[in-house]
């Protein structure tokens, strides 16, 4: 992991964890490749393939650097951090950085999504999902690599959700 990037067999290992995760909990889903997507504004490029809940995932940590955090929101919605600490027990909260997104989800950025939390072996992220996105329509999510995405049921999300272990809870953000 020099210079914060991954090798190609790491980005692969990445993306096949995500899939061995969805078969072995029995989740149906799609998936759907496209040009690389490093923003939220940049989904409008693939939403007529991508049908149903387009999300942006925010990877933040608390004033200390000592508390990380996954925020699950609708791609469209604005977030106030300042409102947003106080909701999920934190200190001021910032985006963490490239190295330590790479350092504690072995990921680059752009890719991180729900399912970057099967990398968080130690259990340091808190994921918190906005209620918001838990409408019944299908769900999007990068596979742990921006040229792809993962499209999904809600039950099959809410199935991901209960297997993880550093799930908090659905707040309204």
């Amino acid at each position: 992991m020099e210079n914060n990037q991954l090798s190609s067999e790491e980005l692969i290992e990445n993306e096949n964890k995500v899939y061995r995760t969805l078969d072995g909990l029995g989740v149906d889903y799609d998936v759907i490749e496209h040009e690389p997507l490093y923003t939220a504004e940049e989904l409008v490029a693939i939403k007529d393939i991508a049908k149903g809940t387009h999300c942006k995932n925010l990877f933040l940590r608390n004033s200390k650097g000592s508390e990380y955090y996954l925020i699950v929101v609708r791609e469209d919605k604005q977030v106030d951090l300042k409102l947003l600490k106080d909701k999920i027990g934190s200190t001021r909260l910032s985006f963490a950085s490239p190295g330590r997104l790479l350092n504690v989800l072995k990921l680059t950025p752009g890719s991180v999504n729900p399912f970057s939390l099967i990398n968080d072996e130690e259990h340091k992220v808190k994921l918190f999902v906005d209620k918001d996105i838990l409408n019944g329509e299908n769900l999007n999510f990068h596979p742990n690599i921006n040229t792809k995405m993962v499209n999904l049921p809600l039950d099959g999300f809410e199935k991901f959700l209960e297997s993880l272990e550093n799930y908090r809870e659905n707040i309204e953000v």
